[in-house]
């Protein structure tokens, strides 16, 4: 590998995500910097996305950052989430963090659960 080549993230923070995220920690003055996105068991379709803000990055997570906005992922739920982007949308419907996941086959209509 030389300097030009760079290594892709396996998951990807989009611009308007990082600006949320931002948006969020200065409003918040809180110490929980990072957005810790997560998978778990539940929702309508067998797995469902947390959004939660953290202060501590564990050994195992992934690191994502853009435009000085850090995304956090567990090595568990990468496995779910390899491939994926997280977004903010703002829509007519309403304004929300979204995954954009490749290796979901179907998802609830609102969007915070999916199944593999």
């Amino acid at each position: 590998m030389n300097a030009m080549d760079t290594i892709e993230p396996p998951i990807k923070l989009s611009d308007s995500a990082a600006t949320r995220i931002n948006l969020i920690v200065d409003d918040l003055k809180s110490e929980k910097k990072m957005l810790r996105v997560a998978v778990n068991g539940g929702g309508c379709s067998g797995f469902q996305y947390s959004f939660d803000l953290e202060d501590t990055q564990n050994p195992d997570d992934v690191v994502v950052t853009n435009k000085g906005a850090t995304l956090l992922v567990d090595s568990i739920s990468l496995m779910y989430l390899a491939g994926s982007e997280v977004d903010y949308v703002n829509d007519l419907i309403g304004a929300a963090f979204q995954i954009k996941n490749p290796n979901a086959t179907a998802a609830c209509s609102c969007g915070s659960s999916f199944s593999i």
